[in-house]
């Protein structure tokens, strides 16, 4: 065998940090963000178990193996369960997302850490840093050339999660610097995922970070065995952002520069709302509005500014977008979400049902949505939110948000996430005493043997 150049590539700088980051050196507020992470993931999967998309998915499962599948009685092998709870995590669209990417990380991370935990036997120190790890670099990798994998017809937390996965679950089964380049390698050729479930709400998309973190296990595991993966798989001329981004010209150094040092994690979003990322700021605007006391039957018409990299996947085709084909392709339309926030005054997981999909009043105000391009937005380092309303008896109204609320700028509290995360498990079906015992257990998870039992069933 030949032996290998002298410089080093991204995947193996970015290897060397990982296996190097030690749980002891993770500042406190890392720790607590991880624990808010696992507290959201464990809520969105009880939430979404009994729901249609999660029946065909579990049917088409093997059970056996061994490995939890959150808010179910049975087990599967490592992969099963990391994809069962990774769709699960992001099937309502209502998971944590990272401003500047954008990416959902939790979803895909947390899934493939439990489960390679769980099947190696592995602690809650060993599941810690490997969620850090993996969290911290998908939302780094999503800077490196932003908006490009959208804008190329890809699902970045599909893409890039797959990636993430195989770094955390190569830090939580305790790999090697070598085993880890390898395991980066070979999730670039399990990576994938097409945003084609815009065109009438298919279920798909619901399913790529479960089928990342399974991807990112078996990387890890082929990785653990010695199979090779090219260390070139990010920055190479046939590499990964050369296949998903349509370029290899990226800020690679934002990948590496300070990892396990700086941490963008602590700029993660909570979600308050159970719908897309970008359109959580225009939801706020409508409330504001509703809160004014506009109703419905009140508007003319309605324009609203955005983004340049929304139009594709939130606006256009605006015929779709003003009736969207089902519930789930309504989480997908800024103008649907205006109409059932200013309607319904909310947009939690009530709001976007098969029901609400056909509701005139809402399906009318939506039709009265328009948008136009603002070149000035900020997007993709801020998301942000802009309705300027005309009434009927001709009074203006407007209302604007620079940022996405549960972010940086206005994080949610502890109270707050664990106060979602009871409203999740009661929509699933836990009664209240299980999910206070999970709270109550989330302070140790990271500091002893890791026991996923409390989570089945």
């Amino acid at each position: 065998m030949n032996a290998p150049p002298s410089a080093q590539s991204v995947a193996e700088i970015l290897a060397e940090k990982a296996v190097a980051l030690r749980p002891e050196a993770i500042p406190a507020a890392v720790r607590e963000r991880a624990e808010q992470l696992l507290i959201d993931v464990v809520g969105l999967c009880v939430a979404a178990r009994d729901t249609d998309y999660m029946k065909a998915l579990v049917a088409a499962a093997d059970t056996g193996g061994g490995c939890t599948a959150i808010g179910r009685a049975e087990t599967y092998d490592a992969g099963t369960a990391a994809l069962i709870n990774g769709t699960a995590a992001h099937g309502e669209d209502f998971d944590d997302t990272f401003e500047g990417g954008p990416v959902h990380s939790s979803a895909v991370v947390i899934p493939a850490v439990l489960a390679a935990c769980e099947r190696f036997g592995r602690d809650g120190r060993a599941a810690f840093a490997g969620i850090v790890a993996g969290v911290e670099a998908t939302c780094r990798l999503s800077m490196i050339i932003p908006k490009a994998i959208h804008k190329a017809g890809f699902h970045p937390t599909s893409v890039l999660g797959t990636m993430g996965a195989a770094l955390a679950a190569a830090k939580a089964m305790g790999l090697d610097r070598r085993q880890t380049v390898d395991a980066l390698g070979i999730a670039g050729s399990m990576a994938g995922g097409i945003i084609e479930y815009l065109a009438e709400g298919a279920w798909t998309k619901r399913m790529h970070p479960g089928w990342a973190a399974q991807a990112g296990i078996t990387a890890a595991r082929l990785g653990q065995t010695g199979f090779l993966g090219p260390r070139t798989v990010l920055e190479g001329t046939h590499g990964l952002f050369h296949g998903f981004a349509r370029s290899v010209e990226g800020d690679y150094g934002v990948l590496t520069n300070g990892f396990g040092e700086k941490w963008f994690m602590d700029a993660i979003t909570f979600k308050p709302y159970a719908t897309g990322t970008m359109n959580q700021p225009y939801v706020d605007c409508a409330r504001r509005l509703r809160a004014r006391g506009v109703r419905a039957e009140d508007v003319k018409e309605i324009l609203c500014e955005t983004a340049e990299g929304y139009v594709h996947r939130l606006w256009e085709p605006l015929a779709s977008k003003h009736r969207p084909a089902n519930a789930y392709a309504a989480k997908f339309s800024t103008p649907f979400n205006i109409a059932v926030a200013l309607v319904t005054g909310g947009a939690g997981l009530a709001a976007f049902t098969e029901a609400t999909a056909r509701d005139e009043r809402i399906l009318a105000l939506a039709s009265k949505v328009r948008y136009v391009v603002d070149p000035k937005n900020p997007y993709p380092k801020a998301y942000t939110g802009h309705v300027l309303m005309t009434l009927k008896d001709g009074k203006v109204l407007e209302e604007r948000q620079p940022h996405i609320r549960g972010g940086a700028h206005e994080p949610l509290t502890r109270v707050e996430i664990e106060a979602k995360f009871r409203d999740n498990c009661e929509h699933g079906g836990w009664p209240k005493n299980r999910a206070q015992r999970f709270l109550e257990s989330a302070p140790k998870f990271f500091n002893s043997p890791l026991d996923l039992s409390l989570l089945r069933g």
